[in-house]
């Protein structure tokens, strides 16, 4: 097991998400960054899709009551294991007692942590992962608190070896805050002077931004509609409201909704988007679909070339 020693403002057990809930009304979910928890579970020896955490808005720390692999990936994060110092995207082995400390998050907004085993918690609709709006899933459906224990599953037969490191040429390019966009369902109601302000312009994450969504800063996107009847949404869309001011649901979303989507982040990079904190910027960048299609084999050729690295490395 491990147990919350000191407890963040939001800390979650999230996995993938429920992919096949969406006919029913319930969101996706899941980790907002799902390429950092699989490369994170891949350096623990883990299934990719195994549940891990997910740390933001603050320091804490964790205990160990058995031995363990674990890995971080995400944002970046001063870490301790017991007075030492871990690396990022690292395979790294603690022991019963062993405290590990996020002193800081320094950079990028969500940090995952995987443990070997994975988090063993219910599985509800096909994800152990926590939707706080709906109150289930993960650790009593809420954040985990101080004094709270979690089980871990079984560890690996064969775990990577201590120090089993991911290259940072193989991660997604979190620090340019360049976001790749394909038209959206609705994009022939836009101009092309809101084209060019969309692609043209610097925007910056505001405040009132969530795993639903991330409301933008910048120069406003003129609706032409107002409201439509409610579609499917999903996860990546770029929506105006009445204000003009755009939204980029993130992996909450609601699965329907009714304003205007101009755009959708590519899938290869909703990583990028997702770990933009409030205050920092992004710019788009429209590319066709074909293009965005090989930006996602790209992404899944790096994560492939992750587990390659760890299951060769692993005794």
């Amino acid at each position: 097991m491990i147990t919350v020693n000191r407890a963040p403002p939001y800390l979650t057990v999230q996995d993938l998400g429920r992919r096949h809930s969406r006919a029913s009304g319930v969101p996706q979910g899941g980790a907002v960054d799902s390429f950092a928890l699989r490369a994170a579970n891949a350096l623990a020896g883990n299934p990719l899709d195994a549940a891990g955490l997910e740390w933001a808005l603050g320091d804490g720390s964790i205990k160990f009551e058995r031995d363990a692999v674990f890995a971080l990936a995400g944002a970046r994060a001063r870490a301790m294991l017991s007075g030492k110092s871990v690396a990022p995207c690292t395979t790294v082995y603690a022991h019963p007692g062993d405290v590990l400390t996020i002193e800081q998050i320094s950079g990028g907004r969500f940090l995952y942590i995987a443990l070997s085993g994975g988090i063993d918690v219910p599985i509800v609709l096909s994800s152990r992962s926590t939707y706080l709006p709906g109150r289930f899933g993960g650790y009593l459906g809420r954040t985990l608190k101080h004094g709270d224990s979690l089980a871990l599953g079984s560890p690996p037969s064969r775990a990577p070896v201590a120090g089993c490191h991911c290259a940072a040429d193989l991660l997604p390019r979190y620090e340019t805050g360049i976001v790749h966009v394909t038209r959206g369902t609705h994009s022939d109601l836009f101009d092309e002077a809101t084209w060019r302000t969309l692609t043209d312009s610097e925007y910056k994450v505001s405040v009132a931004s969530d795993r639903t969504g991330y409301k933008l800063e910048g120069p406003t996107l003129g609706n032409p509609v107002g409201t439509l009847p409610s579609e499917a949404g999903c996860p990546g869309s770029i929506q105006v409201p009445g204000d003009g001011f755009p939204i980029a649901l993130m992996a909450d979303a609601p699965t329907v909704g009714g304003y205007p989507k101009i755009a959708v982040v590519a899938e290869a990079d909703l990583p990028i988007i997702a770990q933009r904190a409030p205050g920092e910027t992004i710019r788009f960048e429209l590319i066709t679909i074909e293009q965005s299609q090989r930006a996602l084999r790209r992404r899944a050729s790096d994560l492939h070339t992750i587990s390659q690295l760890a299951i060769r490395s692993s005794r």
